[in-house]
């Protein structure tokens, strides 16, 4: 993972748009989220922008792209081959969390797939299982573009406006600490968004 990441800090121009676009394209059409989360890559895309090592508006526009083109594939993925994909060795291990995603689909339809899109479990497999419901195109398509553009936004922002703070951690500190300090800034945000979107949807009087 920390050569992975050292890599990608390192990339310059197409290659690191090419690499984050992929991993985050691949979390949703292929399952790749359970290795290494579109989040984690989206972040340091945002993070090389803000050393020059990419444009902001350009990578803005590739996070956005894949994040909605690979929900796309995932769901033509699961609607051609939902059953045997969910038989399948790495989502059976997860049996639970691929029951609360299906529960979440048939409660909130579209909102799930808007809303899956900000948790990582979620992200790599809500595509798929709506294909695999039969939910009409149109509309998922409607939710994915929200979702993908919302998400993919705040998650580049939040790497380039933490990459002048990653920059000087990395001078002062280390590599390592600089990483981690931003992973715990990525945890912090996302565990605010779960308890918010958790505070929203509890029990109404």
């Amino acid at each position: 993972m920390t050569r992975l990441t050292d890599w990608l800090l390192g990339l310059h121009g197409l290659p690191v748009y090419g690499l984050v676009g992929l991993l985050v394209f691949a979390e949703d059409a292929l399952f790749v989220g359970f290795v290494l989360p579109g989040e984690t890559a989206a972040v340091l895309g945002g993070v090389a922008a803000s050393r020059s090592h990419a444009s902001l508006p350009v990578m803005l526009a590739v996070v956005v792209a894949a994040a909605i083109v690979g929900d796309t594939v995932g769901y033509e993925i699961g609607r051609h081959l939902g059953p045997r994909i969910l038989r399948s060795r790495v989502l059976q291990k997860r049996n639970e969390r691929i029951d609360a995603a299906r529960e979440q689909l048939a409660r909130r339809g579209g909102g799930a797939v808007f809303l899956g899109r900000f948790v990582a479990f979620f992200r790599a497999t809500m595509p798929a299982l709506a294909g695999t419901a039969g939910m009409r195109y149109p509309k998922f398509l409607a939710f994915n573009a929200a979702g993908g553009l919302i998400w993919g936004t705040a998650v580049v922002l939040l790497g380039y406006l933490a990459g002048n703070s990653y920059a000087t951690l990395e001078k002062t500190f280390g590599r390592a600490t600089a990483l981690i300090v931003l992973a715990v800034v990525v945890i912090a945000v996302v565990i605010w968004r779960l308890r918010r979107r958790s505070a929203r949807s509890g029990p109404r009087s």
